[in-house]
């Protein structure tokens, strides 16, 4: 994962970064964003941290080709910079972020509270549920493609699939990186960044008793924005609550809160999603026949 966020420098607003050798059919959407997020952040003044991101998914990313990131200095302020990012394929922009950094400044604070929720060391991984549903195999390359540590409080859409009993509009799940990481403030963002578009979207389909591994369900991200309110570390426990207030006209939208395990409030993020349905129910598959 740091090999994939460590992007090569072609000029001085020029990047171009790599997708992980995977026969996925698309880039995933949380590694475009990071990307274009490291990007963006070479770019900036020395302590400057980015408090704002707000993105749109416009092509699927093709894993095989390498991505332009252009970079464009819209403004450096006394207290703020914004940069404007093009990711680019084949001549064409797949995705574009805007981000906002801004110098450390003192200021009234308050937070929500953290919603209650089980200790992540009770609460099984992801990859042992995934083995439960699909078996060691589709388990093991699960953990081989997620450089995360995922513990979910609420069910998964594949546990979900079909039992309205289980249908919520809510989903907790507790996440770090597998590894220690250096200290770069950017980095964790980054990966904070990537995370945050692995287990948003899902929420809707809870909330309807779908998964993407059903035979009839397809979707991808529309657009993302993320609000960084206090530092954090992608190393240590963070619970991401998420929710869906809305969705209609084959859109779902979701929201989420990032608490640390002390119950700091460190990033608030939106999404809205594609979310088509056609046809009937089939048997479930596992995410990477979908």
């Amino acid at each position: 994962m740091l090999d994939i966020l460590d992007l090569e420098q072609i000029e001085d607003d020029i990047f171009r970064g790599n997708s992980p050798e995977d026969p996925q059919q698309r880039v995933f959407g949380g590694q475009v964003a990071g990307q274009s997020l490291v990007a963006a952040g070479r770019t900036v003044p020395v302590g400057r941290q980015v408090h704002s991101l707000h993105a749109y998914f416009i092509r699927p990313g093709d894993p095989l080709v390498p991505i332009v990131y252009t970079v464009e200095r819209v403004r450096d302020g006394r207290s703020f910079s914004t940069r404007r990012v093009s990711a680019i394929q084949h001549g064409k922009a797949i995705f574009t972020l805007s981000a906002s950094f801004q110098i450390a400044e003192p200021g009234p604070e308050h937070m929500v509270e953290m919603p209650a929720a089980p200790d992540p060391e009770t609460l099984p991984t992801t990859r042992d549920r995934f083995e439960a549903l699909f078996g060691k195999k589709v388990a093991d390359e699960y953990e081989r493609r997620r450089p995360f540590d995922l513990r979910h409080a609420t069910p998964l859409t594949y546990e979900a699939a079909g039992k309205p009993e289980l249908a919520t509009r809510e989903s907790l799940v507790w996440l770090k990186t597998n590894d220690e990481l250096p200290d770069d403030p950017l980095l964790h963002v980054c990966l904070m960044t990537y995370a945050s578009d692995m287990t948003l979207l899902d929420t809707v389909l809870l909330n309807h008793g779908l998964a993407w591994g059903d035979a009839r369900t397809i979707g991808a991200s529309l657009d993302h924005a993320m609000w960084f309110h206090r530092p954090f570390r992608a190393d240590d426990w963070l619970l991401y609550a998420q929710e869906t207030p809305s969705a209609g006209g084959a859109r779902g939208l979701a929201r989420g809160q990032v608490f640390t395990r002390t119950g700091e409030l460190v990033v608030s993020v939106m999404q809205e999603g594609l979310i088509r349905v056609r046809g009937e129910q089939g048997d479930l598959k596992h995410p990477f026949d979908a």
